[in-house]
């Protein structure tokens, strides 16, 4: 039996309780025995619980209210943990949608962007093609001579001298050639039917085939292969721009340009195209060439005590005539 001083309670003996956390095994030193018969027990704080429905308690060893059990450092901390991922989800739903924003903008950008490309490519090939088609249409004599002159000859029949071209496809070893009824008219009359047709040093024998003394025109055949120009296929206009090319007073290879004036359908010989190039005698029967370098007449008079007013009987005419375009 151990005895304790009580200051509060009756002196004499007094059983301790056999609490594990307060009791204290006997020992047989005295000074075990000195000290615990000289100094109270401690009593442990009774702290108030925070919460009266949480738990759980520990009961006091000395008796009174029971006290909460105090969370350890892992479980205070365990609910910021879980709130790190959900503020973390927020944050990137956020930049999400920002950058789902600022995209949608970029995109937008672009797209307006591109159709305005595209307008201005449109409006850029729109413009090339006005340049080429004006381009085209620049009226170049120099270029118009040098397609048409190797296809042109002078005429000679008897002694009459005019101008003749080529027409048509022709074969490997003849071609087809137009030139004016007036310019083979003494030939054809007397009976004869072969002219030569000149061109430098060359000369090259040629036959009187067909005749159109009310149209004033006439087929040739050549014993070689010429060129032939090309046939205007619609109706002349005025204003359009030419090329005369011809033999006149026996000079070959003769270019002058001017327009068209007008087109006479109802003459009494037929249709005729009037234009203002310079023409001779000798330039009968050479083509009158547009800017295309196709054949529109045949050079077949002028007006006389006038300046600037030649006749072209018209190609389709010819073609018609003889079936050679």
């Amino acid at each position: 039996m151990t005895t304790a001083f009580d200051p509060f309670g009756a002196p004499g003996p007094r059983r301790l309780p056999q609490d594990p956390l307060l009791s204290l095994p006997d020992h047989p030193s005295g000074e075990w025995a000195t000290a615990r018969t000289a100094t109270p027990p401690p009593r442990i704080g009774h702290p108030r619980p925070a919460r009266r429905d949480a738990g759980p308690y520990l009961a006091s060893p000395a008796g009174g209210a029971p006290y909460p059990v105090v969370a350890g450092p892992d479980e205070v901390r365990q609910p910021r943990s879980r709130l790190v991922p959900a503020l973390l989800a927020v944050v990137l739903l956020v930049g999400g949608g920002f950058m789902a924003w600022r995209l949608d903008r970029a995109d937008s950008r672009l797209t307006a962007q591109l159709a305005a490309s595209q307008q201005r490519q449109g409006e850029l090939a729109d413009r090339a093609a006005r340049l080429e088609k004006r381009l085209a249409g620049v009226f170049d004599p120099e270029a118009i001579s040098s397609s048409v002159l190797p296809s042109v000859f002078r005429v000679r029949a008897g002694n009459f001298t005019g101008t003749a071209f080529a027409v048509g496809e022709g074969g490997d070893k003849q071609a087809s050639l137009l030139t004016n009824y007036h310019v083979v008219e003494s030939v054809w009359e007397n009976g004869g039917r072969k002219v030569f047709l000149e061109r430098g040093g060359d000369e090259v024998s040629a036959t009187i085939v067909k005749v159109s003394k009310g149209k004033d025109l006439a087929l040739l055949r050549a014993s070689r292969k010429i060129a032939g120009l090309e046939t205007a296929p619609g109706t002349v206009k005025p204003g359009q721009q030419v090329v005369v090319v011809g033999a006149p007073l026996g000079l070959e290879d003769t270019v002058t340009t001017g327009v068209v004036s007008a087109y006479r359908p109802g003459d009494a010989d037929g249709p005729s195209i009037q234009f203002d190039a310079p023409i001779n005698p000798g330039n009968s029967g050479g083509p009158v060439v547009n800017g295309d370098d196709q054949v529109i007449g045949l050079a077949t008079a002028k007006a006389r005590d006038a300046e600037g007013i030649g006749l072209a009987v018209p190609i389709k005419t010819a073609c018609d005539a003889f079936d050679i375009c």
